[in-house]
């Protein structure tokens, strides 16, 4: 008599899924390099792209906000003081939308074979480390341009900013992707809202030309990060520990609530996806 096997994933997250997410480390590997390659296959400037984008975006910054509008960059070359920025809030930006549209961009594999679903908005973000990396080359070829000498010791600081976007595209890409699920108007509504926050995020100009308003932009995750990461390698003002301690405080409350309403969601994923 044939036995049948049904696997039903768990409502709420335990030690168990931290030990079949390891179990399935290989799968993690195997999408975040598929999503590499297909992020440039058939392209003309293959991984050009990583360099294009920042950079043009970085140059028509420069061109309206720097030399016309005369943006205040604390004290160093505006292009450098807008890329620094560029680097993490593309990093965010791109992995919000990548893990939110994880499961949509996957339905054949989610509606046919079963692995922890975590895997997907984790691997979608993970590719933009590369992205990172490259771009992050970019900077260092800009800052040696204007000949301007970065605060080595102040590198030391970028992973664990990058930790903490991580946490906040992911947890709130896992969110939003457990919404994409039944209301594709996420999809839709995402990029709109991606763009909006990017002015009241200070990539553009410092936090300070807000003046007595400048609290505002404190309850941006992303204010955080950014500030301290023109305060390290720029070294033009002390590292602001209370905004990076609200980043990294939302960061972890975004990843824990995120992963807790995947869970919750995540049986009717292949049903309805």
């Amino acid at each position: 008599m044939a036995t049948e096997t049904i696997i039903r994933p768990k409502k709420h997250l335990s030690w168990e899924d931290f030990k079949e997410l390891w179990q399935y480390r290989e799968l993690l590997y195997f999408f975040t390099w598929r999503d590499i390659k297909v992020r440039y296959k058939q392209t003309i400037i293959g991984v050009g792209w990583a360099v294009f984008q920042p950079f043009m975006t970085m140059v028509v910054f420069s061109i309206f906000f720097g030399h016309f509008a005369k943006m205040p960059s604390e004290g160093v070359p505006y292009p450098i003081f807008v890329f620094v920025g560029l680097l993490l809030w593309q990093f965010f930006s791109a992995s919000l939308n990548g893990a939110s549209a994880s499961l949509t961009n996957n339905t054949g594999i989610v509606t046919k074979v079963y692995f922890p679903r975590l895997i997907l908005p984790v691997s979608s973000t993970l590719t933009n480390f590369v992205d990172f990396a490259i771009s992050f080359i970019v900077l260092i070829g800009i800052m040696a341009y204007y000949q301007f000498l970065p605060n080595l010791m102040g590198f030391w600081i970028l992973p664990l900013l990058l930790v903490i976007t991580f946490m906040i595209a992911v947890g709130i890409g896992m969110f939003l992707a457990s919404i994409n699920v039944k209301y594709r108007d996420v999809r839709y509504a995402l990029p709109y809202f991606i763009q909006m926050l990017l002015f009241v995020t200070p990539v553009i100009y410092p936090p300070s030309i807000a003046g007595k308003y400048s609290w505002i932009l404190a309850l941006n995750p992303m204010t955080g990060v950014i500030k301290a990461a023109r305060s390290s390698i720029l070294g033009t003002t002390p590292i602001n520990w209370t905004l990076l301690g609200i980043s990294t405080a939302f960061g972890i409350l975004a990843l824990v609530i995120g992963v807790v309403v995947f869970k919750k969601t995540e049986r009717y994923f292949a049903d309805i996806v």
